[in-house]
This record gives C-alpha cells, structure tokens and sequence, in this order.
C-alpha cells in the first residue's frame, strides 16, 4: 500500500478492555467495508506498521510505545487495497458494503 491509494477497512474491531483507550486516543474511528485514502504511513519503528487517512484525523499525542508524539494509526492488516473497479462493481464484490457510509467516519 502507498500514499493516496484507497482501501477498504476490514475490521474496526476493538479488543476487549480497551473501549476506554481507543475512545481517548481515537476520538474518530474508522467503520468497517468503509473506503477511505491512505495519508501517510507510519513503519512505527517496525513495531505495527500503521496508516493515517484523509477522511479520518485524530488528535497527536505521545505514543509511548514508540517513544514519540504523534496522530495515532490505524494498524495496516485493518485495510485492503481497492482496486481500480468503480464503486458499483465494489457493492456487488462486497455484500456489506455501506454506500452511505463511504465519508463518514464513525466517532466512538
């Protein structure tokens, strides 16, 4: 994945125990079979690679894991590339695919 290509989200899953966390840390959540753009890519010093999107912005804070202040990404497995099929095509490969949803970030 690169800068600028579109991916689909595949799990907006949040692990038990961490509501609170990802509520603080990621006050805008992504949606799962939602299409959004890649910002920026984080390698988080090759600990979980991570992305940034363009639909979606959450504040920057000290990450103590990497050691640094910044926005928080979402970890790249959560996303699959689109490929160049319009977005009707999308629907039908998708079954859950949520037309309405496409820029609209889900907040917690």
């Amino acid at each position: 994945m690169n800068v600028g290509d579109k991916v689909i989200c595949i799990d907006d899953s949040i692990k038990a125990g961490m509501l609170g966390f990802v509520g603080h840390a990621y006050p805008n959540w992504i949606k799962k079979n939602t299409i959004y753009t890649i910002r920026e890519i984080y390698p988080n010093d090759d600990i979980v690679p991570g992305v940034l999107l363009e639909e979606v912005e959450n504040p920057i804070m000290y990450i103590h894991l990497i050691g640094k202040d910044q926005e928080p990404a979402f970890r790249l497995t959560r996303f699959r590339e689109v490929d160049n099929l319009s977005i009707g095509e999308k629907y039908e490969e998708y079954s859950e695919f949520d037309l309405e949803g496409i820029n609209d970030p889900l907040a917690i």
